[in-house]
Formats: C-alpha cells, structure tokens, sequence
C-alpha cells in the first residue's frame, strides 16, 4: 500500500442535522488537491443525516428474543465464534450477550433486513451503534452515490477541486482473486452482496482477505479492486472513533450499553475524512 500518501482529516462529531457538506468542505480547504481521493465514513453521513433509529421504544417478537437469548451466546458464542477465529473476549462478551437491548436490536434488524442479516453477528445489514449514544443505531445509506455526487459537487464549486469522493463502511468484503463478495447489502458495482450470515462466516472461517466496504464512488471511475484497495488504505489509518464495537465504546467511557451519551462521544477525536493520494 506504499504507493498511496494518507492524511487524515479529523473533525468535531457530527450530530443529527449536521451540514455535513459545509463541514467537509471547511476540513478539506487547504488540504486537498485535484486527482485526491477523498473517503469519508458513511457512518458519520447517515447520523449527520439523521438517518438513524432509537431501538428503545421496540417490542422484540419471539424471533428476535430467541436470536438473542440464544443464537448469540450459544451458537456465536461457542460454535461460530471458534470457526471465525473470534478473540476470546469477544467471545465472552457473546456469550453474555445482552438478552433485553440485544433483543431490541435484532427485532429492528428482522425488520429492515431479514433473518439472515439478523443471525450476524454484529451490523446486521448494515445496522451499526458503535460511535453513536444511548440506543441509537446507524442505517445504511439509500442513496449513497447521489450522497457521494452531492458531495464532489459542492467541493468543486466551492474550492475548485475535481476529486474522486468515496464513501465506505467498515464491515468487510471479502476476497478470492478477483471475486469479491461481502454480507453488506448495496455495496458498489462488482463486489457481491449475499448470504448474509452465511458468507460473512466463509469470509471468516477461510481467513479470506478482508477489507472496508466502498458503498459509493463519484467522480472517477475506479476498478473493483482499486476502490477496496483505497478504502481499505483509509479504513486502516482512521481508526474507530470512541470504538469499534459498542462494547469498546461502553468500556471506553465506563458505562453501560446504552448509557452513552452525545456529550462523552464529543469528548473523542473523530477522522470520518480521509485524503488518500496516489504517490508520484
């Protein structure tokens, strides 16, 4: 990956109804350059975006509480978890699985996204509540390469810089040769969506090459492999905010699940923009 120069762009913490654009924008200015690609969170989009959901109000139905009373701790905790060569504390911290927020959480991924995404084991089709407070959850982007256009648009009236804007998620597409394939549902054009559970444990149990997601990718056209190659790039020299699962993010503030607050996670240096340069 020496070929590419990173820099990365931190920034405050986008809340609902952030103008993420005017924040990408002040960030970048400066700093930027034509040909640049810049990468940017879909995580930080969508909860500037408020495209987010609070799972507290949510009635589980018994699918839901099976999953998590059961699937989870049991099957993850013990069986899948060895298979997908999980850390012994994540695999505690499965088989402690949470039965009643957990309930809640699998309940809203049976609804949005089905039972093969819900029986993951963590973003269910996308469905994240890491760097996000109390019982909030972040969804995937619906339109993620208008989101992706709107963006090398206003960079370009406003700096006159004609860059490539991708967008990325941090769950994994996974790779043999040139056949990539990921659970997450709607990445880009040539990576496979399918399976759900089922390829995210063959991703894992063949110790497939992984990498981030490119969910959306404007102004340029990039071959499958160099789009993972850049996110993956800037996914590495990111990092994970207040925490890669909720379960970092709980202990790193030293509180429960669903304790966390706006005012801790703003506490935390954020890098949702990353400026990935090709090296001459």
């Amino acid at each position: 990956m020496n070929k590419y120069k990173v820099l990365i762009v931190s920034t405050k913490y986008w809340k609902p109804h952030e103008d993420y654009l005017k924040n990408i924008v002040h960030a970048v200015e400066g700093k930027i350059a034509d040909g640049d690609f810049l990468v940017i969170s879909e995580k930080a989009i969508s909860t500037a975006k408020n495209n987010i959901a609070d799972e507290e109000p949510l009635k589980p139905s018994i699918n839901a509480r099976i999953i998590a009373r059961l699937w989870m701790p049991m099957i993850w905790g013990y069986f899948l978890g060895v298979l997908c060569r999980f850390q012994r504390k994540t695999s505690e911290r499965l088989r402690n699985y949470p039965s009643e927020c957990g309930s809640r959480h699998k309940q809203l991924a049976l609804q949005r996204c089905g039972l093969l995404q819900a029986l993951m084991f963590g973003s269910e089709g996308g469905i994240d509540g890491s760097n996000l407070p109390y019982s909030y959850v972040g969804l995937p982007l619906e339109n993620a390469e208008k989101v992706a256009e709107s963006i090398g648009f206003c960079l370009w009236r406003q700096l006159r810089r004609k860059v490539c804007v991708l967008i990325v998620d941090t769950d994994k597409t996974y790779s043999i040769r040139s056949f990539h394939f990921t659970p997450r549902p709607e990445p880009i054009k040539g990576i496979v969506s399918f399976g759900g559970v089922f390829s995210y444990v063959a991703g894992r149990m063949l110790r497939l090459r992984r990498r981030a997601t490119p969910v959306a990718v404007a102004g340029c056209r990039l071959n499958v492999e160099t789009a993972l190659e850049i996110a993956d790039v800037a996914n590495r020299a990111r990092g994970y905010g207040a925490g890669r699962t909720v379960w970092d993010m709980a202990e790193k503030f030293d509180t429960g699940l669903a304790q966390v607050t706006w005012e801790m996670l703003e506490t935390v240096k954020h890098k949702p923009i990353v400026i990935v340069r090709r090296k001459r």
